[in-house]
């Protein structure tokens, strides 16, 4: 299992940018795809965005396409969520996690990942 711990969440107006950060240890953190994940109130979680073991290859929902931009760093242990143009409907609660699998380039699914971070809170003001 890899231990994640999310931050960089907070209050924006619309418009505005953030960046998330997801910090991993446990697992060697080169071996897994990673993926970043929200859940608003009331909503099921969904899969914002993944990206490859090497950070090559991502993957992103419609929603977020040329807004997001996910990196990481596997010398700092480090997966990246940047958010500009952000909107209200971006406001919920931001996880980070590992696929269980490092023989894909990414899951896309909630069950392909089995290590979750405790989540941070990203709110966009209208």
């Amino acid at each position: 299992q890899v231990q994640l711990v999310e931050s960089g969440g907070g209050l924006v107006q619309a418009g505005g940018s953030l960046r998330l950060s997801c910090a991993a240890s446990g697992r060697t953190f080169s071996s897994p795809p990673m993926g970043w994940f929200r859940q608003a109130p009331g909503k099921e979680r969904e899969l914002v965005g993944a990206v490859s073991r090497s950070g090559g290859s991502t993957y992103y929902r419609d929603s977020v396409k040329g807004r997001f931009t996910i990196s990481r760093d596997n010398a700092k242990n480090t997966v990246y969520l940047q958010m500009n143009s952000l909107k209200p409907e971006d406001t919920a609660v931001y996880y980070c996690a590992a696929d269980r699998s490092s023989q894909r380039r990414s899951g896309v699914k909630l069950s392909d990942y089995d290590s979750w971070g405790q989540g941070t809170q990203v709110t966009v003001s209208s």
